[in-house]
């Protein structure tokens, strides 16, 4: 056991939420503070965190020993199987290996991982040579060469992003202001003709960062354009979302909504929750509009009030089979990740210790023997879902939760550092 016991303390989940309410009830454009304080409790400090990265750095390097070939990418590993099962570049998990490299590189400053992290990520640029297929081209790049240059500034990443930029832009519809998800399914009777999935809330970051190094203000617009109209058409009145939203592609009007990877179209998928969450935090972050802030603690709310006490969701919060339905850990470590996030954007110490707070719970569970996979295989997590409606990748390790736990990992980690250069300043 790597970690001290875990200490959840569902009172203090209630009272958090009981505050959370109050503040999304009365807010209007304004920061907020806390209106008395939260227990102490002994929680993540610096040698946890570098405890935690040490763990995840030594399944890196046995999944690197495995890997045979720079074309083979890592996407899930099934229960009772100990190494990746892989797939090449070009499904929407294909991304998020390199970028595992790119965050290790960033927590650890190991050159051999960074070298490894170039290697998988030049294998990535051959999806621009082929037909789009997806809007979630945004995942593949972003996470690979978006981490990449972020971190080296290579003018060659660089430019793979800002085509991978343009090569979006024949997805957007102006009529719906928002970009096609699944070119491939324009035909289908119930996601044709033009859709629009929460998942692709992520891919926004691509357009931003392209638009900032390019002076493009096109691509932000359009970012801002399909991040509204998600805001107005996913989110539902009780601050639950909808997964996909059909558009008529000449007059733009919505035609349905559904929830394809969820329980039933009016159930609340935990990993679309956590999208939005995310999706509106980087919304926020480039355009500082102060409704998608809200959008996204809107979510969040609801989110926390329906998590069990580990403060791991089920797959989909509806599903009538909890408590005996699969966790999704991947869902977990999106909005700890997030939170980490939007922590940092606040105003004031008060709200930022909020969000982290809350962050590290969901991370400190996730970093629990119930959810790491130790000696188990090669993930650093275990219990992830992917798609149970097809019941395809259900209770497995999946590469895109690891994805989001070791970002969690390294923000938390730059936020403990900061926060000793504050204290011996």
């Amino acid at each position: 056991m790597i970690f001290k016991t875990i200490v959840l303390l569902k009172p203090l989940k209630k009272s958090i939420l009981l505050f959370f309410i109050f503040f999304i009830l009365s807010a209007e454009n304004e920061s907020f503070a806390f209106q008395k304080e939260l227990p102490e409790l002994e929680f993540w400090n610096l040698v946890d965190v570098e405890k935690a990265i040490n763990y995840c750095e030594n399944k890196t390097r046995a999944t690197l020993n495995h890997l045979k070939a720079y074309n083979k990418l890592p996407r899930t590993i099934p229960a009772g199987e100990n190494h990746w099962r892989t797939q090449p570049a070009g499904d929407w998990t294909s991304g998020f290996w390199a970028g595992i490299l790119w965050h290790m590189y960033d927590a650890t400053e190991n050159e051999k991982i960074r070298v490894e992290a170039e290697k998988f990520t030049a294998e990535l640029g051959s999806i621009l040579k082929q037909p789009l297929s997806s809007y979630q081209l945004g995942f593949i790049l972003n996470s690979s060469y978006g981490n990449g240059y972020r971190l080296t500034g290579n003018k060659e990443y660089k430019r793979v992003l800002v085509n991978a930029a343009d090569s979006l832009m024949p997805l957007f519809n102006k009529k719906a202001g928002t970009f096609l998800s699944w070119p491939g399914k324009i035909g289908d009777s119930i996601l044709g003709p033009h859709n629009t999935a929460v998942d692709d809330m992520l891919n926004l970051e691509l357009l931003f960062l392209a638009s900032r190094v390019t002076k493009n203000k096109s691509m932000a617009n359009k970012a801002n354009s399909h991040a509204y109209v998600l805001m107005n058409n996913h989110i539902r009145t009780d601050s639950t979302v909808f997964q996909v939203s059909v558009y008529d592609k000449i007059t733009g009007e919505c035609l349905r909504k559904k929830n394809s990877s969820g329980y039933a179209d009016s159930s609340t998928w935990s990993r679309g929750q956590a999208l939005g969450i995310y999706g509106f935090t980087i919304s926020y972050r480039e355009t500082g509009d102060i409704k998608y802030l809200r959008a996204a603690e809107a979510l969040l709310v609801t989110y926390l009030s329906r998590l069990p006490d580990d403060y791991i969701p089920y797959w989909d919060f509806n599903d009538p089979k909890i408590p005996n339905a699969p966790k999704d850990v991947s869902a977990a470590a999106i909005v700890s990740s997030a939170l980490f996030e939007l922590s940092e954007l606040q105003n004031t110490i008060y709200d930022r210790r909020y969000y982290r707070e809350f962050a590290e719970r969901i991370l400190w569970s996730l970093s629990s023997p119930k959810y790491l996979s130790r000696g188990e295989n090669d993930s650093f997590l275990i219990h992830s879902t992917g798609s149970k409606p097809t019941n395809e990748d259900v209770d497995v390790s999946s590469i895109y939760a690891d994805y989001f736990y070791i970002e969690a990992l390294t923000r938390l980690q730059k936020i403990l550092q900061d926060d000793r250069k504050i204290k011996f300043l």
